[in-house]
């Protein structure tokens, strides 16, 4: 879970660093050049864009739909990632007895170690990476959606409720939401972690980012274009909305 988070992080700080590229300030089109440009940005660009003409050019809605389509598109490797920690959560008795028996730090006993904890895993159906995999889709992603943003005329300069898709929120309430809402879903995750109880320093651990998360989120918010917030928010809702609907069933089935 720690890892999780440090990934999440230097994804932020990723972003924090693309906000000051000069290709920020060059328009994508679809003679824009490049992988990055061509693969992610533009054809992230064009999907608003059509949506939003759809929408009589709501380019907030044609985000928030989009965000919608994009969490909808993610939302197996998300139901993967919480079924693996589910799974992880119950076999940490039997973790806990294997690196007992392999306490020594020698090589060949590290080496049984890693052997059996990986037949316990697979055992298990656990796979170590499955809580990271949804980060790594979607740092692109939120990259992508940044520079879609910035170098789109069309959506830049147009507003959508109370502000402009391309300033950030005059009157703060989108960077509170953002906050809020990666509060609660934190809050949620928490409450299903059985481990936790079982393991007071990642008690502590849990509790400490519960609240520096959703801190530093709202705190880029405020600097970031709305859009962006308004994308991190709408993301946020959906996936406190999936966990309600994912962690019901499992605590019914316990």
């Amino acid at each position: 879970m720690r890892k999780k988070y440090l990934l999440l992080i230097t994804l932020i700080g990723l972003l924090a660093i693309l906000s000051g590229c000069t290709e920020v300030n060059q328009p994508i089109t679809s003679e824009s050049e490049g992988i990055w440009n061509t693969i992610f940005v533009y054809p992230l660009s064009w999907v608003i864009i059509k949506i939003a003409e759809f929408f009589s050019n709501s380019y907030g809605l044609s985000i928030v739909i989009v965000t919608i389509l994009i969490r909808t598109l993610l939302m197996p490797l998300n139901v993967k990632q919480v079924k693996s920690s589910k799974a992880m959560q119950e076999i940490q008795p039997e973790l806990k007895e294997i690196q007992k028996k392999y306490s020594s730090k020698d090589a060949n006993t590290q080496q049984k170690l890693q052997q059996e904890t990986m037949e316990l895993f697979q055992k298990n159906g656990v796979n170590p990476l499955a809580g990271c995999l949804p980060i790594f889709i979607q740092m692109p992603i939120l990259i992508a959606m940044y520079h879609a943003i910035m170098r789109t005329d069309e959506i830049n300069s147009y507003s959508f409720l109370w502000f402009e898709l391309g300033s950030p929120d005059p009157y703060f309430i989108l960077p509170i939401l953002t906050a809020a809402f990666t509060f609660l879903q934190q809050k949620l995750m928490m409450s299903s972690n059985t481990t936790m109880k079982s393991n007071p320093q990642m008690a502590i651990q849990m509790q400490v980012m519960l609240y520096v998360m959703p801190i530093m989120i709202g705190v880029f918010a405020l600097f970031f274009p709305a859009a962006l917030a308004l994308y991190w928010v709408t993301g946020n809702i959906f996936m406190v909305v999936q966990t309600l609907l994912i962690n019901k069933p499992m605590m019914t089935n316990k």
